[in-house]
């Protein structure tokens, strides 16, 4: 394999950033997404509310299933040798980067409902087959608990700065070109989409993988086998069983359902804020984008939340953030309820204190996920990051398409008429029901798995000493109470039935 595949290096902190700079788009693209499409598409393109959160709907189904497969494929890609010549994981960035330039297509107007699915399909599908290789990196380029942190770290505060630049500059641009002009949506989609093939590219250069193994190493040498259709259904139906596999570790279950009960919540929030600012607040657009904008909060956060993630562990900032989250939802529909004098002052503090929560949200299960591979290893003795990778973002894709579709179905259902500036009394009440129960009941059902999540520092550390010990030959029968604990706590099997024979 390439030379600069294999040759191991510190990660230090230009390294992080230049890995985190891929959620620039991760954060960024899908930030505006949920915040403006919706809206732009009901109010300068003339799409019905059906058909916008159809759009969105049908693309990342389809996309959720390429992310299904991309796992798989970039576990396997090393046997090629496009893999072994750009690495299996990293190739992907590197086409990826040029086609990050497609994101502009999705706020042009006057065009129909085809081209705004196939625009938004084909980018859905370029930001699968990128984040799905570039997600298993930190586990491709450390095994330590530190470093990986540092990386997820490095990864969420760019993130951050993501999220922030997808707020701040749709409102700097509406300001400047006025509520009703689609002009401003036209202009910050062709910043964003040359910002994130940069961001790709350089993600590329800056990241490595880790050395082959003998098994990979060996399957290299073996002559291709010529399979018949029979086997090809039979590999195929081995390859879901793989998916499925993943639901045997306990600790995967429950980070897979915090994952996406929290992020659905925020794609809820997203969807719907901008449409509860102008039609239940009223307050302009511009107002909207000037709250969501106070995302630049997340970039202090961020770094505090990596020492936390270190010193406390996953469940408290799980506990700390959809709290805050919850306590904000709350604030915002009274301050819609009641009408305050003070409106404006206390949509500001609520803003703040909400994007502090929602950067804690964004930033644990990314942290966390590095770690559920190692659970995975001491199961199955394999290394299966792409699977665990493909089976998030299938979940997460498909739950955002189906929480889109249905907050579009609502709004149509409840009176809610596209490109009009004014709602029936019905509509409005619907929107603002929307934003507190979607939001909040779902973050309430995260709080619950993550009071039971015990993967952490000191867990992870007696999990990866166990897996040395029995790789280095180590007796089954010589292990510790606490490890056996830890690891039945955690894999949701018997020890005795752990590190099974390849």
């Amino acid at each position: 394999m390439d030379t600069q595949i294999n040759k191991k290096r510190k990660i230090t902190l230009p390294i992080a950033i230049g890995y985190g700079l891929t959620d620039i788009m991760g954060g960024g693209a899908f930030s505006i997404i949920g915040a403006w499409l919706l809206f732009f598409y009901t109010t300068f393109v003339g799409l019905t509310p059906l058909e916008a959160a159809s759009i969105v709907a049908i693309a990342r189904i389809v996309d959720a299933i390429v992310s299904l497969f991309m796992g798989s494929f970039t576990d396997h890609f090393y046997k090629y040798k496009l893999g072994q010549k750009f690495g299996r994981r990293r190739f992907f960035l590197l086409i990826g980067s040029p086609l990050m330039l497609l994101y502009v297509l999705l706020w042009i107007v006057g065009m129909n409902f085809w081209f705004y699915l196939t625009a938004y399909l084909a980018f859905e599908i370029v930001a699968a087959i990128v984040l799905i290789p570039w997600e298993t990196l930190p586990s491709e380029m450390t095994k330590d608990y530190n470093d990986r942190t540092k990386l997820s770290t490095g990864r969420m505060f760019l993130s951050a700065c993501g999220t922030f630049l997808a707020t701040f500059v749709p409102g700097i641009l509406i300001s400047y070109f006025g509520e009703n002009n689609a002009y401003a949506y036209f202009i910050n989609g062709l910043f964003f989409a040359v910002i994130f093939a940069i961001c790709v590219f350089i993600s590329y250069k800056v990241t490595w993988e880790r050395e082959p193994t003998a098994e990979m190493l060996a399957h290299l040498q073996q002559a291709p086998i010529k399979k018949t259709l029979a086997e090809k259904l039979t590999t195929f139906k081995k390859l879901f069983a793989e998916y499925f596999s993943t639901f045997n570790i306990k600790a995967f279950r429950r980070h897979l359902a915090i994952y996406l009960f929290s992020f659905t919540a925020k794609d809820v929030f997203n969807t719907v804020f901008v449409f509860f600012c102008v039609y239940c607040l009223i307050v302009p657009s511009s107002v909207a984008a000037a709250l969501l904008s106070l995302s630049i909060i997340g970039l202090p956060i961020t770094l505090i939340a990596g020492f936390a993630m270190v010193k406390y562990g996953p469940g408290k900032l799980y506990t700390f953030s959809y709290s805050t989250m919850i306590i904000c939802i709350i604030g915002f529909y009274c301050v819609y309820i009641f009408n305050p004098e003070s409106k404006i002052l206390l949509l500001y503090v609520f803003a703040v204190c909400y994007q502090a929560g929602r950067c804690v949200l964004e930033f644990t299960p990314w942290n966390v996920f590095p770690f559920i591979p190692d659970v995975d290893e001491i199961l199955t003795r394999q290394r299966r990051e792409g699977l665990y990778a493909a089976v998030m973002t299938f979940g997460r894709k498909t739950t955002v398409a189906i929480a889109t579709f249905v907050v579009g179905l609502i709004l149509q259902k409840g009176g809610f008429v596209q490109g009009s500036l004014t709602q029936s009394e019905q509509a409005i009440t619907t929107i603002g029901l929307l934003f507190l129960c979607g939001t909040a009941g779902l973050l309430f059902i995260a709080l619950i798995f993550a009071l039971t999540f015990k993967l952490n520092k000191q867990t992870h550390a007696i999990l990866v000493t166990e897996i040395e010990r029995l790789r280095n030959n180590g007796v089954k029968e010589d292990v510790t109470d606490e490890t056996r604990k830890v690891i039945e706590d955690l894999t949701g099997h018997k020890y005795e039935n752990v590190w099974r024979t390849v």
